[in-house]
Order: structure tokens, then C-alpha cells, then sequence
């Protein structure tokens, strides 16, 4: 894969794997030292992502992780994949699956953090370690890899602010969140809030069904239809894909305000430099992939996270679990250069495309 650069440069990672330890210090769970101890570089890691409604998952996150894994077991890893397709239910029998394939460690991004509870007490009580990804999932997890996902909901209503400037006092924001059975999107609304309470009147907050662009537009239609399109003067929206579907709102409506986003994704950074969306959050996938792969092989290997995970975060069911934060950055058309394209998530040809070739000349992005 092309994007390999970001890739492996997992030096953003700057970790190394401990030579030795014991597996007990890694989490909950059995303990199964004993068997894992005995595990060189030929380990089976099971692997599994919540949906492909955003683009990130199978175009960034499975290859840097499963390339990642490889890079650290000298090629002799495999990895068992499966996408849960945003259901829940497809996801528990995934994990029954892993469980079957006797995988030596999990790396388990929850479609539902609280619903895939029992099924990660089922592969701890087989032996198997999970690793939670990029959303804390409930159930006795060993690790913990994701964003520091209050300060990212910070930084968009931070750039919300700044965008409306003197304009916050003059009217209403809409508030498009993601979906409740993400505990993200709790910590994303959390951070949003932080920044924007007592700074600028929200006129309509929505709780986004299963983050669908699709419900995103249609709320957007609602709180048009409620507000009255003179009364919104910007739209906080939690993620990338749910801003694609409000800016077809608003462009609709006749409605030209800064709207927020999440992820970096190729049309929304398009959106970005064409000044239809203001912002997104680009969050390095390279650091998160690298961090849950050392994880898991480590784990996988009955060696210590020490080395590794130098966070400890708490859940509802689980506390001091080792973690991995990575830190984010506030992507705006002025920036594009030293983020996504020095990373190498996207080269220049492929964001100037057509329409887009004028904005990018403006920019100087290339």
C-alpha cells in the first residue's frame, strides 16, 4: 500500500517491546502466561473493526495494523479480520468466531462498548487477551489504544469559536453528535461542550443514529426546519462523514456557515481547502495501529506493556487498564501540507483534483 509511509513510520510511536515479563501486569482476565509464554513470532491475532461507513477503517486502520503486526513478528504472524458493519449482534458472533479460531489476542474495536461486554469476558475466560481499539469497550480489556477523545471534541469547538468569531453572539449553532452506543462520541460531546458552553446559544443537539451521513442530513433538515435558516450561524458535527451529509443540508437551504469534522477523510479535506467545511481533526492512524499491534503481540507473547503503554484509563467495568493516547491536530485549509500530506496519508494529486485544482494553487498545497 501506497500510504505505507504513514504507515510504519510508526516512528510517531517511538516504542519498543520489553525482552521480558510477566502477562499478569498487562490486565484482566485469566492468566495465561503459562501458554503465552511460550509464543515466539508464529501468533494469531484476531482482528475486528466496527463498520466501513467511514472510510478510515479499511483504508488506513486494517492495513497499518495487520502490516504493523507483521513488521513486528518477522512476517511469521497471521491475522484473522472480520468488519462488524455497524451490528452489534454480527460483532458478538465475530468474537465467538475468534474464540473457535483460538486467536492468541484481540484487538477489538466495539461497535457497541457495552454490549460486547459478555463477549469479551468469554475470550478472557478462553485465554485470550483483548486489546480495545480506538473505543473503550467494556469487559475485562488487558489494553487500551484511541485519542484523547475529550481534548478532540475541545479542539473542534475550539475552532468553532474561532471561526464564528464575533458571530457567536448573533444567533444559534446546531449540534450533530455521534451515535450513543459509541463511547467516543460521549467524550467528543463532552470536549464540544467544554469549549463551546456559555460561548455561543446551541439551538438543536442530536445524538446521530449509527453516525450515518444520511441521519446526519436529516437532522440537519429538522433543525433547519425548527431554527429558521437566519437564526444558524454554524453547525458543530462530530465526525467527517455525518459533515458530508449537514453541508448537503445547508447548501440546500441556502445556508453557507462553518461546519466542524473528525477524521481527515479525502473529501473532507477537499471540502476544507474549497471552504465548504472549516475544519476537521486529523488524527494520526499510524501511532494508534502501531500502538494496538505492539500491544497485542506483546501480550500475545506473555511480555510486559510497560515498555508500551505509559497511560492508565478507567472504565465502567474495568480500572488502571495500560493505555496508549494519541495526541490530535486542528486540520484547517491552512495546514493541510504539514499534516496529511507530510504524513503521506494523501498526496497532493489526489485532493487536487478537478475542482479543487484553483484552491490548492491558492494554497500553495503540494
Amino acid at each position: 500500500m501506497r500510504r505505507a509511509a504513514v504507515a510504519i513510520a510508526a516512528g510517531a510511536m517511538a516504542v519498543s517491546l520489553a525482552a521480558c515479563g510477566s502477562a499478569e501486569e498487562a490486565g484482566g482476565g485469566k492468566d495465561s502466561t503459562a501458554s503465552s509464554a511460550k509464543k515466539g513470532d508464529d501468533i494469531k491475532v484476531g482482528l475486528l473493526l466496527p463498520e466501513n461507513q467511514t472510510a478510515r477503517y479499511e483504508k488506513f486502520d486494517r492495513p497499518l495494523i495487520e502490516e504493523k503486526i507483521k513488521e513486528l513478528t518477522n512476517g511469521k504472524a497471521t491475522v484473522d479480520y472480520n468488519n462488524a458493519k455497524q451490528d452489534a449482534n454480527l460483532q458478538a458472533q465475530q468474537v465467538d468466531t475468534m474464540i473457535t479460531n483460538k486467536v492468541d489476542v484481540l484487538i477489538l474495536d466495539a461497535v457497541d462498548a457495552k454490549a460486547i461486554k459478555n463477549s469479551v469476558q468469554k475470550a478472557v475466560d478462553a485465554g485470550i487477551k483483548v486489546v480495545a481499539y480506538d473505543r473503550l469497550a467494556e469487559g475485562p480489556i488487558s489494553a487500551y489504544t484511541s485519542f484523547d477523545n475529550v481534548e478532540v471534541g475541545k479542539t473542534q469547538g475550539a475552532a468553532l469559536l474561532e471561526a464564528l468569531g464575533d458571530k457567536a453572539k448573533d444567533g444559534q449553532i446546531v449540534m450533530m453528535n455521534g451515535s450513543v452506543t459509541d463511547p467516543n462520541a460521549a467524550m467528543f460531546k463532552k470536549g464540544a461542550h467544554e469549549a463551546l458552553d456559555g460561548k455561543v446559544k446551541v439551538g438543536k443537539e442530536y445524538d446521530t443514529k449509527e453516525w450515518k451521513p444520511e441521519n446526519a442530513n436529516a437532522n440537519m433538515e429538522a433543525a433547519i426546519s425548527a431554527l429558521g435558516k437566519k437564526k444558524i450561524v454554524g453547525v458543530y458535527s462530530a465526525n467527517d462523514g455525518m459533515a458530508g451529509g449537514i453541508i448537503t443540508a445547508l447548501k440546500a437551504a441556502g445556508i453557507d456557515v462553518p461546519v466542524t469534522g473528525q477524521d481527515a477523510e479525502l473529501a473532507a479535506v477537499q471540502r476544507i481547502i474549497a471552504g465548504e467545511q472549516f475544519m476537521s481533526v486529523y488524527k494520526p492512524y499510524a501511532p494508534e495501529a502501531g500502538a494496538a499491534a505492539e500491544m497485542a503481540v506483546a501480550l500475545a507473547q506473555g511480555k510486559s506493556l510497560d515498555s508500551i503503554a505509559k497511560d492508565k484509563v478507567d472504565s465502567d467495568s474495568a480500572k488502571g487498564v495500560p493505555s496508549v493516547l494519541v495526541p490530535v491536530t486542528s486540520l484547517t485549509k491552512d495546514n493541510v501540507n504539514d499534516t496529511v500530506i507530510k504524513d503521506g496519508v494523501y498526496t497532493a494529486d489526489e485532493i487536487c483534483t478537478g475542482k479543487y485544482k484553483a484552491a490548492c494553487t491558492e494554497l500553495k498545497i503540494g
